[in-house]
C-alpha cells in the first residue's frame, strides 16, 4: 500500500480527495495544518505529502525543510503559482495548480511515487519501456528516441510538434532529464492556461507596484528555470507582445521583469510544443514568423496514434497493467473482440483516448476479460469523435478562415465548452482568439 499525507484545512476538499486516492490503492492521512502534519508519530512511513500553499498558521511549504525529507508536492492556486515555484527552488518536489482535475493529481502523484519509491527485497519493479518511458516499437516511436538521444545533451531551443494526447511532455522531460541540465530544475507553463494580460509577469517577472496586484517582486519563470529548462507548453497560444518579448530573451538571454528597467542574465534551454501549424499561422499573421524560426532550431515531431503501427496493444496492455494496479486487482487480459476493435479504432484523441479507454474498461469490468463494451469504442462513439475533430472540412481553407466558419456556425448550437472541445483548444484559448479576430460571440 502506498502511503500518502494529505494536508489540506478545507474539510470538504480534503474528504473528498482521499476518497478518490483510497479508491486508487492509496493509504491517505489527514491534516489540516502543517502543525498538525509535523505532529504525527508515523509521518517517516509516508511516501509523499500533499500539502496545500495556504494553510492555517504555517504555510505548506514550511514542510519541506521539516518533514524529515519527506518529498513534498505543493497544491497551489493561480495566483500563488509563483511562491510554488520558490517552493520548488527550496527542495519541493512539483507543485499542482488548483483547479486541477483529480486524474490530474492522481497522475502527478504516481509519477512522483515511481520516482522516489525504494524497492521492496524480493521484489521487482516492472522495468520502463525505455530510458525515456516511451511504450511501443514502430518505427515512427523508434524514430522519435533516435531523435531525443542526439539532440539531449544541446542547449539548443526545441519545438516538439504533434497532435493533441501525443505525449508531447513527454518529450521534453525525456529531453531534460537526459541533457546535462538534468540536476537542475525543469519549469512547466501551460500558455493556454495563463490569462493574456500576466502572461509576461509569470514568464518574466515583475517589481513590486509594477501593476494593480504586484504587491511584492517575482522573479519569474526564465529566473527559476535558470541553469535547467522551461517548458513552454501550448506555445501558439502565446500573445503577439509576449511573443517579441520572448524573441528578445531567446536572442540574448536577458530577461527585464516588468516594471524595471534592469536586466537579469540567465542561462536556460527553451523547449516548446505546440499541436497547431505555426507555419500557416505565420502566413495568417497570428504567430511571428521570426519567433517561430528561433523556435525550431531543433524539432521533434511526435506521430498520432494512427501512424504507431503496432503499437496500440503494447500501449494498452501498459494501461491495463497501470490501472489494475491503481485500484488493487492483478492485471487483465483482452479479449479476442476488444483487441480487434482496438486495431480497428481511429484514436482521433491519441494515445490520451487510448488511456481512458483502457482505464474505463478496467473499472467497468467485473474481473473477467475486457470486452469491446467495456472500452466504449464502438463504431457510433468512433464516427462521433471523428465528426467532432477540428480539422477542416474545406481543405482550402486557412486555420483563420476555419475557425471563424465553425464558430459562427456553431456557436447558436453548441456550448461553450463544447465549441473549445471540437477545436481542440481550452475554453480560454476560445475566448482569446475570438478576441484577437473581434468575433462576436452569441446573445
Amino acid at each position: 500500500m502506498k502511503r500518502l499525507l494529505l494536508v489540506e484545512d478545507e474539510v470538504v476538499i480534503r474528504s473528498e480527495l482521499c476518497r478518490f486516492l483510497s479508491r486508487h490503492g492509496y493509504d491517505v492521512a489527514e491534516a489540516g495544518s502543517a502543525e498538525e502534519a509535523l505532529e504525527r508519530a508515523d509521518l517517516a512511513d509516508v511516501q509523499l505529502i500533499v500539502a496545500d500553499m495556504r494553510l492555517p498558521g504555517s504555510p505548506g511549504t514550511c514542510l519541506i525543510e521539516r518533514a524529515g525529507g519527506v518529498p513534498v508536492l505543493i497544491m497551489t492556486s493561480y495566483a500563488t503559482v509563483r511562491g510554488a515555484v520558490d517552493a520548488m527552488k527550496r527542495g519541493a518536489v512539483d507543485y499542482i495548480s488548483k483547479p486541477f482535475e483529480f486524474d490530474e493529481l492522481l497522475a502527478t502523484i504516481e509519477r512522483l511515487i515511481a520516482g522516489t519509491q525504494v524497492p521492496v527485497p524480493g521484489k521487482s519493479r516492472p522495468p520502463r519501456a525505455d530510458p525515456f518511458g516511451l511504450i511501443g516499437e514502430s518505427s515512427a516511436m523508434e524514430a522519435v528516441r533516435q531523435r531525443i538521444r542526439r539532440i539531449a545533451s544541446s542547449d539548443a531551443t526545441v519545438l516538439v510538434l504533434g497532435p493533441s494526447g501525443t505525449g508531447k511532455e513527454l518529450v521534453a522531460r525525456a529531453l531534460h532529464e537526459h541533457g546535462h541540465r538534468a540536476a537542475r530544475p525543469m519549469v512547466t507553463l501551460n500558455c493556454a492556461a495563463i490569462p493574456e494580460s500576466l502572461i509576461e509577469s509569470e514568464l518574466f517577472g515583475h517589481e513590486r507596484g509594477a501593476f494593480t496586484g504586484a504587491t511584492s517582486a517575482y522573479a519569474g519563470l526564465f529566473k527559476a528555470a535558470d541553469g535547467g529548462t522551461l517548458f513552454l507548453d501550448e506555445i501558439g497560444e502565446l500573445p503577439l507582445n509576449a511573443q517579441a518579448r520572448l524573441l528578445r530573451v531567446l536572442q540574448t538571454g536577458d530577461v527585464r521583469p516588468v516594471g524595471s528597467s534592469r536586466t537579469q542574465h540567465v542561462d536556460v534551454r527553451l523547449v516548446a510544443a505546440t499541436h497547431r501549424d505555426l507555419a500557416a499561422e505565420v502566413k495568417e499573421g497570428t504567430f511571428r514568423g521570426d519567433l517561430y524560426f528561433r523556435l525550431r532550431v531543433l524539432e521533434v515531431r511526435l506521430p498520432s496514434l494512427r501512424e504507431r503501427e503496432g503499437d496500440v496493444l503494447a500501449l494498452a496492455q501498459a494501461f491495463i497493467e497501470r490501472a489494475c494496479s491503481k485500484i488493487g486487482r492483478p492485471a487483465l487480459a483482452l479479449s479476442d473482440k476488444a483487441i480487434s476493435v482496438l486495431r480497428a479504432h481511429a484514436f482521433p484523441g491519441n494515445v490520451r483516448e487510448l488511456e481512458n479507454a483502457i482505464e474505463r474498461a478496467v473499472v467497468l469490468s467485473d474481473g473477467g476479460a475486457i470486452g469491446p463494451e467495456h472500452l466504449g469504442l464502438d463504431a457510433a462513439d468512433e464516427e462521433a469523435e471523428r465528426t467532432s475533430a477540428a480539422p477542416p472540412a474545406e481543405a482550402s481553407l486557412s486555420l483563420n478562415d476555419y475557425f471563424r466558419k465553425f464558430v459562427l456556425e456553431n456557436q447558436d448550437k453548441l456550448t461553450e465548452a463544447e465549441l473549445a472541445r471540437r477545436l481542440g483548444m481550452s475554453r480560454k484559448a476560445l475566448w482569446e482568439r475570438r478576441q484577437r479576430m473581434n468575433l462576436p460571440r452569441k446573445r
